[in-house]
């Protein structure tokens, strides 16, 4: 028999209700004050700013429009909310009454004799009801748990929705710059051909050798031979914007032919400064769900170490009918069940580790991913701060070949110069030329880049945004 000292402390335990486990706290991180790139730090809430406007491009607008309501990574996000929801019904779900309700009616009968027929109807029915006393919070704690993975979910429908901006955006750079290169290769090509027709007519005249329309030929052979390749890398950007539309791949291929110039961003970005970025980067408010929701399950685990009690009852009539005899009965049960956890080989205290682990890990996950965003903001602001000055030097390389090349063709006219100095320069001047698109294009990916590593946009479009509230240890 348990003395008193045992006994009382279990009743009062019992008694009051108490919700074991620790309680999740908003984590805390040492960030600086500013970003070490950042002209302006003025920031806030970014998740409603269209940034891509900023291209002043229609039809990207109109892709962003379009494909922001049909993608399917963010269709399946949503439906991994409307699971999560459900989940939270699920979890607190046994800490409800429960009533099971059961009836049953069966007649056999028997011949004997030639004439002798006897019949029984048996009918028969239950009423289960049973509720679990979630005194210590096991219930509590399932259902905190499954709240935290439902605020999880709503956030990874906004890393879906920053994703597919990302992926478009950078997709329509992409043709834009493919589109670009096979007109600079074609403009080339029709240069050279110009050239080895000339070639040849000095050839003709006897003021060239067939070493020169040899080598002119060359050139226009390995132009030919280029623009397939950026064909079929223009073809493939457009593919990729098309199922990002949740379209088949070629379906946009005839609309995105029709050329247009490359993008390029008409005003900059605020990058904020790092605290920002804790409300503004669904990924780390993920992430800081999912801390919370596996701090619950520590009180989860810890539940299962302390008594368990459950009322139940039942009532279950039986009626019989036997040769016109009929009987009825009624029997009922009613109680409380007790189950106390006392040798189990220590897998309920293994249970706690485990959860205090997963804990301790989701943790160190969050911290990862704050980071690793305040990375991708300063690599993002280190490339547009200087991308600006590359196109420039570039801009003005292409003005100085193309000038060179002019002027060599005119001497070559003239019999001043030789052919190598104008296949040289026309070399000079697609490689300038290709070289300032690609920058072009990286001047536009990496704006993309900066934006989104701000968190910026994902909001648009919707009517509803979620938005777990955190603490920033500044």
């Amino acid at each position: 028999m348990l003395s008193i000292r045992v006994v009382a402390p279990l009743t009062m335990l019992l008694l009051s209700g108490c919700v074991v486990g620790p309680d999740h706290k908003a984590p805390e991180i040492a960030l600086p004050g500013k970003f070490a790139e950042a002209g302006k730090t003025s920031n806030g809430d970014v998740s409603q700013v269209t940034w891509w406007t900023a291209f002043n491009d229609s039809r990207l607008n109109g892709y962003v429009n379009q494909g922001i309501g049909q993608n399917l990574d963010i269709l399946q996000a949503m439906e991994r909310i409307n699971s999560a929801q459900a989940g939270v019904t699920v979890a607190g779900a046994g800490a409800l009454p429960s009533l099971d309700i059961s009836a049953a009616n069966t007649t056999t009968g028997t011949r004997t004799d030639p004439g002798s027929f006897s019949r029984t109807t048996v009918t028969t029915g239950s009423a289960d009801a049973s509720w679990f006393l979630d005194l210590f919070g096991l219930y509590r704690r399932s259902k905190e748990s499954a709240l935290a993975s439902l605020d999880a979910a709503y956030a990874s429908e906004d890393v879906a929705r920053l994703s597919f901006l990302s992926q478009v955006v950078a997709a329509y750079i992409d043709v834009r710059y493919y589109q670009e290169r096979i007109a600079i290769a074609r403009r080339n090509l029709d240069s050279r051909r110009e050239t080895l027709n000339l070639t040849k007519l000095q050839l003709d005249a006897g003021a060239a050798s067939r070493l020169d329309v040899v080598q002119s030929e060359g050139l226009v052979n390995s132009t030919i031979a280029e623009i397939p390749g950026l064909e079929t890398s223009f073809r493939g950007a457009a593919h990729r914007v098309a199922t990002l539309l949740a379209m088949p791949a070629s379906t946009l291929v005839p609309e995105l032919q029709r050329s247009a110039r490359q993008p390029v961003a008409r005003f900059n970005t605020k990058a904020g400064i790092p605290a920002d970025l804790i409300r503004n980067r669904p990924d780390i408010r993920a992430a800081e769900r999912q801390l919370a929701s596996a701090v619950a399950e520590i009180g989860v685990a810890e539940a299962q170490l302390y008594p368990a009690i459950t009322l139940g009852g039942s009532i279950s009539p039986r009626y019989t009918a036997l040769s016109g005899l009929d009987s009825r009965a009624l029997t009922w049960s009613f109680g409380p069940q007790l189950s106390l956890p006392i040798f189990d080989g220590g897998r309920l205290r293994g249970n706690v580790k485990i959860a205090e682990s997963s804990a301790r890990e989701q943790y160190l996950a969050w911290k990862q991913t704050v980071l690793n965003a305040v990375e991708e903001v300063e690599n993002a602001l280190a490339a547009v701060s200087r991308d600006s000055r590359t196109v420039s030097s570039l801009q003005a390389t292409v003005k100085s070949y193309e000038e060179a090349l002019q002027l060599g063709t005119a001497s070559y006219r003239d019999g001043a110069s030789s052919l190598l100095d104008v296949l040289d320069a026309q070399r000079q001047v697609s490689t300038a030329q290709s070289n300032l698109a690609a920058a072009v294009r990286q001047m536009a990916q990496d704006y993309v880049s900066l934006n989104v590593a701000v968190g910026g946009g994902y909001a648009f479009g919707k009517t509803d945004t979620k938005v777990a509230s955190v603490v920033i240890k500044k």
